[in-house]
């Protein structure tokens, strides 16, 4: 049976479903390239409502901060290090309970525009690290931010009247590379999305027609469906909980449900939620946050070992990464994450 407390939280029943509270860190819009971190998260926690709202009792116990609402900075303070250990540790509240799917925010922008050019964003791991490794990480940079301007559905450049600009500026880019480093394997890719531009320059006009209802860049959807078909492993029914976002919109969670059961996940549905209400969805934004925190380091060169091994059984195997390195040590496995998440979660719909 299901309980349902006085805020509307509800315990659901294990035995007909799962539900999984959900939250995400290092949104940035449609800003990929230029925004305040290189890495978004979105976890899930399965937990009974009784069970979340102890754990965090014991996390205001530990911090002993007056802040009203603790977020996942609290954690990450130094000064914290022994009650974030605990929360990740094997002993701890969550582990076994929660998934948090990490997305390169750079491998996404690639993975998107070999997506919509090529119709083939498996090759996105691999230019991903051929593109760095021999363009070097300044023209690597210009590259990625002229793809994500040529994406992007709001603009920030020229006016709608000037449709075309943005794609003048990618094919440009890529040019300057292809000149620059002439034979090259990384360079043939690029070549291949030069001569794509009928469908770049067709993209750019739909977008004068409206913003489109799952925007290109936006990882969020594409990372609930993820998790809808994770946590729904089996076929078993599932039920996602998640802070409210303007981005959920009803014509969204549609799109989310309808994808999500494209894949195989049985997502009885998704609900919106005020996180100050619901202690899961609380945790879940404690994992997100630390998550892509930890995460980032690790891309970054500058990882913590040990926080890095409590996080590993936490990443979801299906998450969007291209960083071999990386990977390795946040999952202990070769290889990449599933890079193909356009082709995985279809086709963006307006």
């Amino acid at each position: 049976m299901t309980g349902k407390r006085d805020d509307g939280v509800s315990d659901a029943a294990e035995g007909a479903f799962r539900e999984v509270a959900c939250d995400e860190s290092g949104s940035d819009g449609e800003n990929l390239t230029g925004g305040n971190t290189d890495v978004f998260a979105h976890a899930g926690v399965r937990q009974p409502v009784v069970s979340a709202a102890g754990s965090l009792r014991e996390i205001r116990d530990r911090i002993r901060s007056p802040a009203e609402e603790y977020k996942a900075g609290h954690l990450l303070r130094e000064r914290h290090r022994a009650v974030l250990e605990w929360l990740l540790a094997p002993s701890g509240p969550i582990h076994g309970h929660a998934r948090v799917h990490l997305v390169e925010k750079a491998l996404f922008v690639v993975d998107r525009v070999a997506g919509l050019l090529l119709g083939e964003p498996a090759e996105a791991p691999a230019l991903s690290r051929e593109g760095r490794r021999t363009f070097g990480d300044e023209d690597w940079r210009g590259l990625l931010a002229a793809a994500n301007r040529l994406l992007r559905a709001r603009s920030d450049g020229p006016g709608p009247g000037e449709p075309t600009a943005p794609v003048d500026v990618f094919l440009g880019t890529i040019e300057a590379l292809r000149r620059a480093h002439p034979g090259t394997r990384a360079a043939a890719t690029p070549g291949r999305l030069a001569a794509a531009r009928p469908r770049a320059d067709a993209y750019r006009a739909r977008l004068l027609e409206g913003p489109p209802l799952v925007p290109v860049l936006n990882p969020l959807l594409s990372a609930i469906v993820s998790t809808a078909v994770l946590w729904s492993d089996g076929g078993r029914p599932v039920r996602l909980v998640h802070d409210r976002q303007n981005m959920l919109t009803p014509a969204r969670i549609a799109w989310i449900e309808e994808t999500a059961r494209s894949r195989g996940a049985a997502l009885d549905g998704l609900r919106l939620v005020e996180s100050r209400l619901d202690p899961r969805v609380q945790l879940a934004d404690f994992l997100a946050g630390t998550a892509r925190s930890i995460a980032s380091d690790e891309l970054g060169g500058r990882g913590d070992a040990v926080l890095t091994g409590l996080l590993r059984p936490c990443v979801a195997p299906a998450s969007a990464w291209g960083d071999e390195r990386s990977w390795a040590l946040l999952t202990g496995s070769t290889g990449t994450g599933t890079a193909a998440t356009a082709r995985r979660t279809g086709s963006p719909a307006r």
